[in-house]
């Protein structure tokens, strides 16, 4: 990794992080913050993404997508918020959070992988 690609992913890494916080709290000023629908969005804007960025760019590109999306998402949090969906009692929630995290976050990537092969 050249020095330069080094601090272009830091950077991007930064941008992404004002990103999620700013999706995040929009969704959550629209839809209400009693489930969070904000890291959700993220996640799997940040899922999809990363699949076109990771199948239809040279891989050297693909490092700053790394950065600028893996600032921008967020598993850390959607973990923490299931934990406390749980503790508050929402248990369905908790579950369908945690589960569909992980289910549609596999569904957005695959299918980002799919259109960025398409555009390459």
């Amino acid at each position: 990794m050249t020095p330069l690609l080094f601090v272009g992913a830091a950077l991007a890494g930064g941008v992404g992080s004002v990103m999620r916080y700013a999706v995040d709290r929009g969704v959550g000023r629209m839809l209400g913050r009693r489930y969070p629908w904000g890291v959700l969005a993220v996640n799997l804007t940040g899922s999809f993404a990363l699949g076109i960025v990771t199948a239809a760019l040279p891989s050297q590109l693909t490092l700053l997508g790394a950065g600028l999306l893996g600032g921008y998402t967020t598993f850390s949090t959607a973990m923490l918020d299931a934990v406390a969906l749980w503790r508050d009692g929402a248990r369905r929630a908790s579950a369908f959070h945690a589960v569909g995290m992980l289910l549609l976050g596999l569904g957005a990537a695959g299918a980002g992988l799919a259109l960025g092969a398409l555009l390459r």
